[in-house]
Order: C-alpha cells, then structure tokens, then sequence
C-alpha cells in the first residue's frame, strides 16, 4: 500500500536520508528501528504529509490508504468532559445520534422523502464502520487492555499511561488502512507495556510503529525497517532473528575486511618495495609498474567493506565520580507521605547505601517522580542526604533540566566546562559531533535530549544518581551502552525504570509501590514475579544462555577467531528457535 523508492532528504544542518527505498504491505505488523536523532519521526510525517516536504524520490500511497496515528506526546483536551467510552466510540457515537435526531425529525415532518434519503446514507456509513457491533467492540478492547473497570471514568481522570493505551485504542477501532505510532510504549508501567503487546498482537491491519522497547521488540512485529546513517535496511521477519541476521552478517564481513586489510598492507609493501627500485633505476617499465600497482591500490581502498549496520556506534557513556563513600547510608527516607487531590504514599522508609543500585517500581500515577524530585531537591522533613553526597539527577521532563533556548554548546559551558573545544571532545564521546552541537536543544529528539541528559549526569561526577526513566526514547543500543555505565559506576543510583530488561541487568534490589507504600524486594524474587505474569517458562534462562553466547561470539570477533565464532552462531540459531 505504500511504495519509497529513492528518497532523498535533508535540513539545512543535517542529512537525514540518502536514496532509501521500502515498501509497506497489508496485514505487516513492521517495527520502525534507528539510533536516536537519524530520523525516524521525520520519516513518519513524510508519509503522513508529503505534501510539507521538499524530499527528491518517489513516494507512492494507495489513494484509498486511511491513516491513523498516535503521537509520543500524550494529547488531551481537558475542556471536554468525555467518559472513556465516549472518546474510543466518537465517530460511532456522533453517525449514532445524527441517525435519532433523523428519526425524530421524520415523526413531524411533512416532507418525509429527503429525510429517508438522509437516514439512508448514515444507515450505510454507520454499516460500512461496523457500527452495529460497535459498543461490545469498544468493550472486547477495554478487556484486551484490562481498563474496562475505566469505561465510565472521565478521560482526564485517567493516568497517563491508561491515556495513551486509551488513543491506541481508539485509533485501532476506527480502522484504519495503515496505523502509524510513534513511540507509544514510553513511560508505559509493564502492565500497561504488556496490555500495548496485546492490543498489537490482536490488530488485523497495517501497523508502522516506532519503538525502542526490547520487550516489544522481541514479542510483537513481524517485519523490522532499520534506519541507519542515512540508509535504510528491510528484514522480514522477527526482531531477534534480525539481531541474529545482523551477528552472522558481522562475523563475515569482518573476516573479509581482515583478509582484505591484509592484502592491502602486502600491496604497500610492494609498492614501496617499487619505489625504492624505482629511484636507483630510471627503467620506463618500472616506472609503469608502479603506476599500475598504485591503481590497484587505490581500488582495493575504495572497495574497502562498509557495514553500516553492523557497526552501529554507541554512545560510550561513563558515570565517574569526584568523592566515594565508604560503605555506609548516603539517603535515609523516613515517614514520608505525598498526595495531591488524594493520598499516593503513606509511611514510606527506606534507605540507601553508598554502592547500592536500585529501581523503584510502581504503576503510573503512583508519586514517584514525585519521591525522587523531593531528594534532588532535599528540603523535605522526612528525607535526610548525607552531607558527603553530590546529587545528579536525570528528569523524564527534559526541560527540567536542559533549557530548550540553550545551544548544546551553550548547555555545557552553563554545566560548568571552560572551553568549547572541551566540550566538543567531551561530547564526541556521546554522538555528538560537528555542526549539531550548535544547535539549539528544542530542535533535538527526545532520544538525543537524553543522551545529553546523561552527559551532564557523568560530567558532574556525582556520587549519587537520581535517574527518572533514563531509557525512555533511547535506542536499543544506548540503552545497553547505559547499562554497562549503571554497572561500573561506584556510587549509589536510584532509579525509576519500566525498562524490565534495564533493571534485571543493573539493580541490586528493587523498591516496590504496594498499598501506597514501599517495600524491598530481592531481585531474584523481582525476576520470578514478572517472568510468572508474562513470560513462559524457561524464557529467562533461554534469554540468559542467549546473551552470553553473544558475548562469546563478540570476544571470539575480538580476537579474529572466525572459525570460533561460527561455531558459537550455530549454538546461537537454536537457542533462538526456543525463544
């Protein structure tokens, strides 16, 4: 239904597209992939709206192709007083009450003929929406999403994680030919991240959804678009045989390069073996030689192997740290209590040591964001910050912390950096390169806000890390980048996270909301609880052997033993098939 051949597309700072060509079909379900700031929402609005943009290439949509769409932001209107129900069955409900005014119209009309011709034509626009069905649909989907205790609830009484569920929702029930949603797992708590799987798993049309999200990622999708460095790569078929598609695909082009560094490095030896000939003897023919050996030269570096994505490059993010602490309590929480129009936490203690790593895990709209912002700012009666402490703290609300007027330069020499080659040479480190660091940060994706986030995070050197939904927007390969940080870093982080994978691979132990109230929860007993909810059995321990034959084969690729890391792709293939 939509056809991209050979797009072409750039702002005045930055190219975003070189010559990318895709085709989406019915009934794919495709997952929309890429390293943050390549492009990616840009792409979206190309589709959405050509029309805005000036790209070169060729983009076809099926004239008859309805586009439905839900934004990374959270949209809503708070003037209507619209009950759940009413805001998924709008359309129905509005073809609905014009078919009662028709019919009440009728009963005292004198000139009944056009009325019928009228009430004919919403009958049959209310037929071709599936408008009979319309009200137990609305409630099959509630169910799906496990909101239909919200049904009747006012839209803003909602969290704002039930909201976005809510727009999924209602825009999967107006059928349309293709659904494109940006984003739409961000901020989501892992039920309302599981009841988005299902909601997408159920869906019978096209879907054309942006996400970093491993667990989406690895449960839902049955066509993968890469967007990397300006190129974009097809795959049909899953994530994870992707991922698996992109090891084999590493493991022979490094072996090629090897073989054709080595032939190169031959060549110069010849070449300068030529040379040295060629001084002592004025001989044309060896002249000639020369020349020839030059060309070849020439092309075996032109053809030297590009691969894009497979060498996709990470942020290398470090947490350092100006002043450790010895092992003792570094934040101590004692009889804390917040609530707004209603009570969210009561009798909240707890206390953190000076090397401790931990998550804190509730459902949206449980305080807290409002717990962490309360120890940054440390003028709470029951908070207590040991007076050795320096605080860093990473805000889900970007513009808390980055000020969007501010260049990137600008940014960081308010952080405190003396120099703007500094800063550059610093910020290299996490993607940033060349002309964007002059760019103003409002013009930046959410993506590339946070990894500036954490920038500032690691250039303050603090020994303890407050960090509130670090992983939102990140790409699936910063977020591995930050869990390596998580895990070298030698002071204490505190961390609200729905990222399972993020907390299984760098927490010590979680603190859960339960009862309005936080209790320790050891991270074995934390796995076990939502592997029983949403995994199957075994899933974990496959998951685990998985990552660590990975692992071997990165080392194996290391150390340039192919035949070793061919070895370990065959093991790799069938612990996949389990998966």
């Amino acid at each position: 239904m939509i056809k991209v051949e050979r797009l072409s597309f750039s702002f005045p700072q930055k190219e975003l597209y070189n010559n990318i060509s895709f085709t989406l079909d019915e009934a794919q379900h495709c997952a929309f992939i890429g390293t943050s700031g390549s492009g990616k929402s840009t792409l979206i609005d190309i589709l959405m709206d050509p029309e805005r943009y000036l790209f070169d290439g060729k983009l076809e949509i099926d004239p008859d192709c309805t586009i439905g769409y839900v934004s990374q932001f959270s949209e809503l209107d708070n003037t209507k007083e619209t009950t759940v129900f009413e805001y998924i069955g709008e359309q129905f409900i509005k073809i609905q009450n014009e078919i009662q005014s028709i019919c009440t119209e009728m009963e005292t009309s004198s000139d009944i003929e056009p009325l019928l011709e009228k009430y004919q034509l919403a009958l049959d626009a209310f037929d071709a929406m599936g408008g009979n069905d319309f009200e137990s649909n609305i409630h099959k989907q509630l169910s799906l999403a496990n909101l239909m205790k919200r049904r009747d609830l006012k839209v803003t009484d909602l969290s704002g994680g039930e909201f976005k569920l809510i727009q999924v929702i209602k825009e999967m029930f107006n059928r349309p030919d293709l659904m494109i949603m940006d984003e739409p797992d961000v901020f989501l708590d892992f039920e309302n991240l599981n009841a988005l799987k299902k909601l997408i798993n159920s869906h019978k049309g096209m879907l054309l959804v942006v996400t970093h999200s491993r667990y989406l990622l690895n449960h839902c999708f049955n066509k993968i678009i890469h967007l990397e460095n300006m190129e974009i790569q097809e795959f049909d078929g899953r994530y994870i045989e992707y991922n698996f598609s992109l090891l084999q695909t590493k493991i022979e082009l490094q072996e090629l390069a090897v073989a054709e560094h080595e032939e190169i490095e031959r060549n110069e030896n010849i070449i300068n073996n030529l040379r040295a000939i060629a001084t002592n003897n004025s001989e044309a023919s060896r002249g000639r030689t020369l020349k020839a050996r030059v060309k070849f030269h020439e092309r075996l570096e032109a053809r030297r192997i590009k691969a894009p994505f497979v060498d996709i490059k990470q942020p290398n993010i470090s947490f350092g740290i100006d002043n450790e602490i010895e092992d003792t309590i570094v934040v101590n929480v004692n009889n804390y209590s917040v609530g707004f129009d209603e009570l969210l936490l009561d009798n909240v203690n707890f206390e953190i040591k000076s090397t401790d790593k931990v998550a804190i895990i509730g459902s949206n709209g449980t305080g807290k964001t409002t717990l962490l912002r309360e120890i940054f700012k440390n003028n709470h009666d029951s908070i207590e910050i040991n007076a050795d402490v320096k605080v860093a703290y990473l805000s889900q609300l970007q513009g808390e912390m980055l000020k969007d007027s501010n260049t990137i330069l600008e940014e960081f020499i308010d952080a405190g950096f003396k120099t703007y080659d500094e800063i550059r040479l610093y910020l290299s480190n996490y993607g940033f390169e060349g002309e964007i660091v002059s760019q103003k940060i409002e013009s930046l994706s959410g993506g590339e806000k946070n990894i500036l986030q954490l920038a500032k995070v690691s250039a303050s050197k603090a020994n303890v890390l407050l960090l509130d939904e670090p992983t939102s927007h990140l790409d699936t390969y910063t977020q591995i980048a930050l869990e390596k940080a998580i895990k070298e870093f030698k002071g204490a982080i505190l961390m609200i996270s729905h990222d399972f994978y993020s907390v299984v691979n760098g927490m010590d132990y979680v603190l859960i909301i339960d009862d309005k109230t936080i209790r320790k929860m050891s991270m074995p007993k934390f796995r076990r609880m939502i592997y029983a909810s949403h995994f199957d059995r075994d899933y974990l321990e496959t998951e685990q052997k998985k990552k660590s034959v990975e692992m071997k084969i990165e080392l194996a690729l290391k150390d340039t033993d192919f035949e070793r890391a061919k070895g370990l792709i065959d093991e790799l293939e069938e612990l996949i098939k389990l998966l």
